[in-house]
């Protein structure tokens, strides 16, 4: 899957897809879930750390943004001053470049080596112990809502959006959580601003609330999530500190209080919408859509 992601005439996810043989939608999955980061963000992280590495040693701004595959320097520029938080140029100025000042942060240890290699960092896991219970409970989090995303798919357009718990906001400011649709879209929707916040990344935009867009939403969302997480408890980061100056008035949060948010009420919406689910006939008995992490881990881990 590497090799198809990092192939040089595999400029976008159906050609990756393509060369493994696949669907852009399996493809996509699989490599989300065994490296933390989906084909795209890891082919983008790498070609960037391999344009830093021949900036080091001597070629040029202008053949490396093209080397790259950008269809302008200034496009170029902006992605590499946006990852490295310094421009080009003055990566091409650094005499003496330190040992893997080229490498950006990373959810699975991959990085740019050399022209021939790709170093793979084995302290970083890609899989989760029975061990680490938070990122289980993460893990578990984002493969269950994406089980339930696809249960979703046979239900019609009246029981998307029937009213089922008139009245249900578990969040004042939050919103109705009442249908179907409203509670599977809080599910992927809000791991969103919390991710913008912390990443510095603009606000996103109104939320869809149709199913296609939800499940596409969650595929970027997922590696995104898993990695934040994941730099989060290697730096032993959980009581840094974030504002959210959007708030009338300024909020500010610790990163542990963040994720234990988000687990709990993913974990109410998961159940809620089985509950739903089962309403409108779909078999939420069926081994694929059992709740427990207990029969999680056992399918994922191959053991007992």
């Amino acid at each position: 899957m590497l090799d198809a992601v990092l192939a040089d005439d595999h400029s976008n996810l159906d050609e990756m897809a393509t060369g493994a043989f696949s669907s852009p939608f399996h493809f996509s999955r699989q490599v989300s879930r065994g490296a933390g980061e989906s084909p795209v963000a890891l082919r983008r992280r790498v070609l960037l750390e391999r344009a830093a590495w021949l900036l080091q040693h001597g070629r040029t701004v202008t053949e490396v943004a093209f080397d790259s595959g950008y269809e302008s320097v200034d496009g170029f520029a902006r992605a590499f001053t946006r990852a490295f938080g310094h421009s080009p140029g003055r990566a091409a100025s650094t005499a003496t470049p330190a040992e893997h000042s080229h490498w950006l942060p990373a959810p699975n240890g991959i990085h740019f080596h050399s022209p021939t290699v790709l170093y793979v960092d084995n302290g970083t896991p890609t899989t989760e112990s029975a061990g680490d219970v938070l990122m289980l409970m993460v893990r578990h989090d984002l493969d269950d809502v994406e089980v339930l995303l696809d249960a979703a798919k046979g239900v019609d357009d009246d029981d998307w959006t029937r009213r089922r718990l008139p009245g249900h906001e578990p969040l004042h400011w939050n919103g109705p959580e009442e249908s179907l649709s409203q509670v599977m879209s809080h599910l992927v929707v809000d791991k969103q601003p919390w991710l913008a916040t912390i990443e510095g990344a603009d606000m996103p935009p109104d939320p869809p609330s149709d199913l296609p867009a939800l499940v596409e939403l969650h595929r970027d969302l997922t590696p995104r999530w898993l990695a934040l997480v994941r730099d989060i408890d290697r730096r032993n980061a959980w009581q840094d500190r974030v504002i959210d100056a959007l708030c009338d008035p300024p909020e500010s949060f610790l990163l542990s209080q963040i994720v234990a948010h988000v687990l709990t009420f993913s974990a109410h919406r998961r159940q809620l919408a089985r509950w739903m689910l089962r309403d409108t006939g779909v078999d939420v008995g069926a081994a694929a859509l059992d709740p427990d992490p207990i029969m999680w881990h056992r399918k994922h881990s191959g053991g007992f």
